[in-house]
């Protein structure tokens, strides 16, 4: 016997939109997403006419920033979608996720082409071809201005949806390319040495490829169905098992669906003449308000089940 509080998953219509993180948000990354495209052809076009490998290596990050706020635009309508197979019982929610995976993809590989590069350049013994300081410094001020607005706006969203968290990671790495992009003009100005250049190009690319191994980690663990992060499943197991009625708990599980949406099932074993509809309803209730568990799947059993005990896994 289970109970639910409306199963419906397609993700379609108002209800859909409006309970889902990333939908909320999505006004959001829409204006980053115009706002950093624009800019990202202004930077490679200014990096490639000045020789600066670290002009060129935040564009090269800004580029994978369209990437991402695109993916991430895509995915939050996906997610919303109305299922019409009739075999996503989850809905499309989990886009979300798979964008913020392409977003870790992206970042890794703008990383080590910056990193590569750099390494190059100290190898061959010299910093690379001439660079105007001027063009560097006016657009990598450019470039914190733009980067700063996306932040802002994206800051609210991050809290609440891994997806929209992928896209402000971008955003800040790609920030802080900017502000090293003004400090390499700047210690070319000062020292005469472009080294520099390639010095904060590789610390930027270093910068890039730990925030993007930081989101990569939650993203496998969304996929991994690892128990949603701030939950302890044993705390869990012994809540439901203080229920009034339930003297045994298992097959307890409890993943993340997609950011904000948690998910449990579990076996609820129940003394002689309890209440199992009551029970059910408390379990929901806990769950719910103690777990932020909205959808969980309770089973009630006079007994522990043979049908339990034969699972092989």
């Amino acid at each position: 016997m289970g109970v639910g509080h409306g199963h419906g998953h397609a993700g379609g219509g108002t209800g859909g939109a409006t309970g889902h993180a990333g939908a909320r948000h999505r006004w959001r990354l829409a204006v980053a997403f115009g706002l950093i495209a624009s800019f990202f052809v202004v930077e490679l076009v200014v990096g490639l006419i000045s020789g600066s490998l670290a002009l060129i290596s935040d564009a090269g990050h800004m580029a994978a920033d369209v990437v991402t706020l695109g993916a991430a635009l895509v995915a939050t309508k996906i997610a919303t979608r109305a299922d019409s197979t009739g075999r996503r019982t989850y809905g499309s929610y989990r886009a979300e996720v798979f964008a913020s995976g392409l977003a870790v993809l992206m970042m890794l590989g703008v990383a080590a082409y910056v990193v590569v590069e750099a390494v190059g350049r100290i190898g061959r013994g010299g910093s690379g071809p001439d660079i105007e300081t001027g063009p560097m410094l006016v657009v990598g001020f450019l470039g914190l201005v733009v980067n700063v607005i996306a932040l802002l706006l994206l800051r609210a969203g991050s809290q609440d949806s891994l997806n929209v968290k992928g896209a402000y990671l971008e955003v800040v790495a790609d920030t802080a390319g900017s502000v090293g992009v003004m400090a390499a003009g700047i210690l070319i100005v000062v020292t005469g040495d472009g080294v520099w250049d390639t010095v904060v190009a590789f610390l930027i690319g270093a910068f890039v490829a730990v925030r993007a191994v930081m989101l990569g980690r939650e993203v496998l663990a969304v996929l991994g169905q690892h128990v949603p992060a701030g939950v302890d499943i044993d705390t869990v197991a012994g809540a439901l098992g203080e229920i009034e009625g339930v003297c045994d708990v298992h097959d307890l599980h409890a993943w993340t669906l997609t950011s904000g949406m948690h998910v449990a099932t579990a076996h609820l074993v129940l003394v002689e003449g309890a209440d199992g509809a009551g029970v059910l309803r408390d379990g929901q209730v806990l769950l719910r308000e103690r777990f932020q568990i909205e959808h969980a799947t309770l089973q009630v059993e006079g007994h522990r089940s043979a049908a339990c005990d034969a699972v092989t896994w």
